[in-house]
């Protein structure tokens, strides 16, 4: 079954406000009445339950501009449906920030199935397979911050600069996306703007803060692959992305080796690229924040097992690859 929101299920509140602007219509603050509810009609301006406000991270752009869309197009996410952000332990003490650009399969349920069936929608072709759950482990074995964005890569890919020619795929793998093609402006600018941009801002406004804060930051991007990818066998059990800054990548590569089990790739499967990425490159690269990405393959993380297996092989590995950097 296709994962929508459950009407039980307590979910953060409609509006978040970044830069003083509703991060679901993109409305400023100002436009909200006395009582704070903004002019699309629905939350509280400021509000903050839940794990999802990107305020806390002190957010401080205007993600409108950030995404490059017009505010008054129409809307893709309704109030009661996931914020496309959550950040949980926001003020945890460790140096490290997590990110998960694909944590989920999740579709709005404005765009149905878009076509597929539920074989495909649970495969790697929707999101990356247990990459959220390692995450979420990791990030409490080290109390760190993670940041997982909630709606599935086929609805915009967020790891995916927006000129990109699938930043919203129209085929992944061998997986036509039917229901992405012949796409009006506005509908490509709904889901830049409440689901890119919010996500990314919420990255944005968080380093921002530990920067004010002279925090360290060490960011990592973690990521699943598939053992196999058009009909191409894939053995390694855990890759390591980087391009221009090998300051985390080296040592925990080096430290990853040790293992005789494990073979390790150095950009493999995957390498950083302008085209095929944007986390890193724009968060870690251009801000000059130490950073790797982190893929494992995502037979061995499919389950909870294998999620704490690996959550806690990379909680003792990066804590030691950090005391390795060179800092000079």
């Amino acid at each position: 079954m296709l994962q929508h929101a459950s009407p039980g299920a307590k979910l953060a509140p409609f509006h978040v406000f970044v830069a003083s602007r509703c991060i679901r219509c993109l409305y400023p603050r100002g436009t909200a009445d006395p009582g704070g509810v903004c002019e699309c009609g629905g939350g509280r301006a400021g509000a903050r339950e839940g794990p999802v406000s990107a305020e806390r991270a002190g957010g401080q752009k205007n993600i409108s501009a950030a995404a490059g869309v017009d505010p008054s197009r129409r809307r893709l996410l309704s109030a009661d449906e996931p914020s496309p952000v959550t950040l949980e332990q926001a003020d945890g003490g460790s140096d490290f920030v997590l990110v998960c650009d694909h944590a989920s399969r999740l579709i709005p349920r404005t765009l149905g199935t878009l076509g597929l069936s539920e074989t495909e929608l649970s495969s790697h072709v929707a999101w990356d397979i247990g990459a959220a759950g390692v995450t979420r482990l990791l990030a409490q074995r080290i109390d760190a911050p993670a940041l997982l964005q909630n709606y599935s890569r086929l609805v915009i890919d967020c790891n995916r600069p927006l000129q990109a020619a699938d930043s919203i795929p129209q085929l992944s793998e061998w997986v036509r996306i039917a229901a992405n093609e012949h796409l009006d402006a506005a509908a490509v600018e709904a889901r830049q703007a409440e689901i890119f941009a919010p996500y990314h801002e919420a990255l944005r406004a968080l380093l921002d803060r530990r920067q004010r804060e002279r925090r360290q930051t060490l960011l990592v991007s973690l990521h699943s692959f598939t053992p196999s990818y058009r009909g191409e066998a894939r053995p390694w059990h855990i890759g390591l992305m980087y391009r221009h800054d090998a300051r985390l990548a080296a040592p925990l590569l080096q430290l990853l080796r040790r293992d005789e089990r494990l073979l390790v790739g150095d950009n493999q499967p995957y390498a950083v690229g302008d085209d095929t990425d944007l986390t890193l490159p724009q968060h870690g690269e251009a801000r000059g924040i130490v950073h790797v990405g982190v893929e494992i393959r995502n037979d061995l993380i499919a389950d909870e097992a294998g999620q704490k297996t690996w959550a806690g092989r990379l909680a003792s590995l990066l804590k030691q690859a950090a005391t390795m950097i060179d800092r000079s």
